[in-house]
């Protein structure tokens, strides 16, 4: 939370009357010399209560995107949920449903009405888009994730606009982002993004819940401590879309740790949130960009299992920024396979690290406490290898 200090500051600046314009920015330069943007917008904010798209809205939104681009020198990734709210109406549907069989249905339906319009829309400025859907499959493994890169790259070097979404249609519990306002975070450091702006109903974060009088938007968040006693919100009432206050956090926490800044705002101010002006909420960037994919490993892949680790593993990993062998595994918990993501964890059960597993579950009781060179000779070279390579490997803080 903000000191006394900064609130009266901040009514201060509310009762200017330029504020009321939108004409003072607040360290939001780097909005107006972002070059990559990618920007995300909500299922309530593209779609009728009932589902079905509204069109109207669709094209307000490409105006604003459009005229960003127009002089050549900003790009724009669209980060776009409404695909499952669109095709509710179209199959008969009153509301979203809660069972992942129809709602990949109405999915299938949904992505094609929504990209469909996305392309008629974005034609009345003679730009072309292009469909990317992705699951977290698409991206914490690593070839996956160079070909995720070079498919949004290549697209965007072409003049075409992507619009990225989660594979509804395909995707289970067990792969799926949960809500695309993570996806958008990570496709923001996927991309290389200079800045991230999720557009919802809401025009920004408040200390309370908005509809109450004396809330106070923030303006600027500069680390976890100053919205650390902030009451967040669930999911709008129009129960279209899976999101909410609580995700749109998450993800701006997301991207500013890996180096990207972050708008908040609502759709409606899309203009004035990419032309700098002050509006919603600025997220400053917390750590350093990267370019691996790492942190869709720490914060889109699910654990298919565990693997218990002694002490001297635990300092090798998490200090050392090794990488895990037979030796230093105590237990194996879960059935997985060879490639899939599992927890590591120390000798009290806490969570300490998170990386893709080069065995099965059904192996590795084999190889528990056993040094690599033992493995080798009785079982062969292909047991002479890491169970979780250092680069296939990330540390989880708290």
């Amino acid at each position: 939370m903000y000191s006394a200090v900064q609130r009266a500051e901040c009514a201060r600046v509310r009762r200017s009357p330029w504020h009321r314009f939108g004409l003072v920015t607040v360290a939001r330069q780097q909005v107006t010399e972002a070059r990559r943007i990618v920007v995300k917008i909500g299922s309530s904010s593209l779609t009728t209560a009932a589902g079905g798209l509204d069109a109207d809205r669709v094209d307000a939104l490409v105006d604003v995107l459009a005229k960003v681009r127009s002089g050549g020198e900003r790009e724009i990734v669209l980060v776009s949920s409404g695909a499952i709210a669109a095709g509710l109406a179209p199959l008969g549907l009153a509301r979203r449903p809660k069972d992942l069989a129809r709602q990949q249905a109405a999915a299938s339906v949904g992505q094609g009405l929504l990209v469909a319009r996305y392309t008629a829309s974005f034609a009345r400025y003679g730009v072309r888009v292009g469909q990317v859907l992705l699951t977290t499959d698409d991206t914490s493994r690593r070839a996956h994730y160079r070909n995720a890169y070079r498919t949004l790259d290549q697209l965007l070097d072409m003049g075409a606009v992507p619009v990225v979404n989660e594979n509804d249609t395909v995707a289970t519990d067990e792969i799926r982002f949960g809500d695309n306002d993570r996806l958008a975070a990570l496709v923001a450091h996927l991309v290389r993004a200079d800045l991230l702006v999720l557009l919802s109903d809401v025009d920004g974060l408040y200390d309370g819940d908005p509809s109450r009088p004396g809330a106070t938007r923030i303006d600027e968040v500069r680390g976890p401590a100053d919205i650390a006693h902030v009451q967040i919100g669930s999911a709008g009432r129009a129960g279209v879309g899976t999101g909410g206050m609580v995700t749109k956090v998450e993800a701006a926490r997301i991207a500013a740790a890996a180096g990207v800044p972050v708008v908040l705002t609502s759709a409606s101010r899309a203009a004035d949130a990419l032309a700098g002006r002050a509006t919603g909420t600025y997220f400053h960037s917390t750590g350093r960009r990267s370019a691996d994919r790492l942190l869709w490993l720490a914060h889109a892949s699910t654990p298919q299992g565990a693997l218990m680790l002694d002490d001297g593993a635990v300092r090798a990993v998490v200090e050392g920024r090794k990488s895990l062998l037979p030796a230093g595994i105590a237990a194996v918990e879960g059935e997985f396979s060879a490639g899939d993501p599992v927890e590591l964890r120390d000798s009290a059960g806490r969570p300490v690290a998170r990386g893709l597993v080069n065995f099965d579950a059904k192996e590795i009781p084999l190889l528990l406490g056993r040094s690599t060179r033992e493995l080798a000779k009785e079982l062969g070279p292909a047991y002479e290898r890491e169970v979780v390579h250092r680069d296939d490997l990330v540390v989880l803080h708290p």
